[in-house]
Formats: C-alpha cells, sequence, structure tokens
C-alpha cells in the first residue's frame, strides 16, 4: 500500500515507537491521528507534523469508538491503525508477604490486550467500508507485541501474557479479514531506547546492552517505526509476527 494521502491513526502516539511512527508516516506523506491518553504530549507531536491528537483511553471501548469517529469526520476513511499504546508493569504473582498483583494483571491486559483489540476492531470496520485499492487491499492493522511474549523474564507475567495474546491473535484475525482485504500484522520489538529504558540507571542499560548480540546496543523507535512502513508497503506480509530485537534472547531475570 501506498503510503502518502493515506490516513493513519497510531495509539501511544505521543512517545516512544509511536512517536517515531507518526513522525515516520508523516514523512511518508500520510495524514496521521495521534491517539493517546497524555493529551499535551500528543498535541505537541501533532503540532510538529501536521497531524491530529485525540485524547484516548484505549482500555475503554467508548472512547476508541469515539476516536475512530473523530478521525473519520475530520481526516476521512482509515487505511492504517498501528497499536502503540501499552504498560510494561512488572510484578510477580506472589509477591512479598503473600501480596498477590491480580489487580496490575488486570489492568495491564486491559490496556495492552482489550486497548489493542479494540483499536483493530474499530479502525478495521471502518477499513472495510472502503473502496479497495488497486492491490486489492483496504487497511493495514499493526499490533505491537515484544520478545517477551516468547521469553518474558521473572515478573513480566502480565506483560508476557498481554503480548502473547497480542501475537497469537494475527493469524486469526488476518484469515477473518481476508475476504475484505484487511491484513493484520504484529510487530515484536526486543530491547528499544524508549522513555521506559531511559528511566534506569546507566549501569542497568549497560547490563541489558551486554545481551544484545548485533547491533551491539539498544533499538532506535525510528527502526521500528521503518519496519511498520515496510509491512506498509508489502501487501503479501499478512497474519504473522515479526521479531525486530538484534537476534536478543530475553534471560530469566
Amino acid at each position: 500500500m501506498e503510503i502518502s494521502g493515506k490516513v493513519a491513526l497510531v495509539t501511544g502516539g505521543a512517545s516512544g515507537l509511536g512517536a517515531a511512527t507518526v513522525r515516520k508516516l508523516a514523512a511518508d506523506g500520510a495524514k496521521v491521528a495521534i491517539l493517546d491518553f497524555d493529551a499535551d504530549r500528543a498535541a505537541g507531536v501533532a503540532k510538529e507534523v501536521g497531524g491530529l491528537a485525540i485524547k484516548t483511553d484505549v482500555s475503554d471501548e467508548s472512547s476508541v469508538a469515539a476516536a475512530v469517529e473523530q478521525i473519520k469526520s475530520e481526516l476521512g476513511g482509515i487505511r492504517v491503525a498501528i497499536n502503540c499504546a501499552g504498560l510494561g508493569y512488572a510484578s510477580r504473582i506472589v509477591g512479598r508477604e503473600g501480596k498477590l498483583s491480580t489487580d496490575l494483571f488486570e489492568k495491564v491486559l486491559r490496556v495492552n490486550l482489550f486497548g489493542s483489540y479494540y483499536v483493530m476492531s474499530h479502525a478495521a470496520r471502518n477499513m472495510m467500508e472502503q473502496d479497495a485499492l488497486e492491490t486489492g487491499e483496504r487497511g493495514v492493522v499493526i499490533n505491537t507485541a515484544s520478545i517477551a511474549f516468547q521469553d518474558g523474564q521473572m515478573g513480566q507475567t502480565a506483560y508476557a501474557a498481554s503480548k502473547g495474546a497480542i501475537a497469537s491473535m494475527s493469524l486469526p484475525a488476518a484469515r477473518e479479514m481476508a475476504k475484505q482485504g484487511v491484513r493484520v500484522m504484529a510487530i515484536a520489538p526486543g530491547l528499544f531506547n524508549t522513555p521506559m529504558m531511559e528511566g534506569l540507571p546507566e549501569e542497568t542499560t549497560a547490563g541489558i546492552v551486554a545481551n544484545i548480540p548485533f547491533p551491539h546496543r539498544l533499538g532506535d523507535p525510528a527502526e521500528y517505526a521503518l519496519l511498520a512502513t515496510q509491512i506498509i508497503a508489502n501487501p503479501y506480509l499478512n497474519g504473522e509476527v515479526i521479531r525486530v530485537d538484534a537476534a536478543v534472547r530475553l534471560p530469566q531475570r
């Protein structure tokens, strides 16, 4: 699919992987809507790229539905939806003094998994209402998993479960939407230089980088964004999860 002139939405587009993706899409000529809970940061990125910022709680389906309707009204029919919004909280299943983390488990799944599903659902319905392009496509959905879905570390049960579900739904979703010409893909990023990583002590970051084979560094969010645009451009990519991780495999902790 040609990106130029297409309407694209990016959740979590106010920072990190999402912001890099917004900038890449805009540079390639897309009309971009930024859906983020942080309205001020979203507005700043939108101003930078000439996009549309919408305060959205992806864990609330009514908030997602309203955002999609606003995009349709102000920018037009959606062709690309990229889910980057997510939480990376860590907690043991049974912690100190027997404290359970069931509340955190539910919160992480509501944002990471339910949020991705809500956005995919509402965006895909809008895509299906549009005429097919020359390639036969009506739209592309890209969800963000994580390498933790295959090698999650201690304390990442909630996070890994949410990302594993995102990875697992790629193929059945792609099969279901095939007749309507909507592709569904997932990207599983490795260790990237995002705000979450930037907050770590230098020695902690150095220990993380030590396990990354090549390139021997944290990923650049622009590299995630590049892969997202390559998926959009290649019509034969469908129903798959792509790891972008410099060949790293996470140790148990």
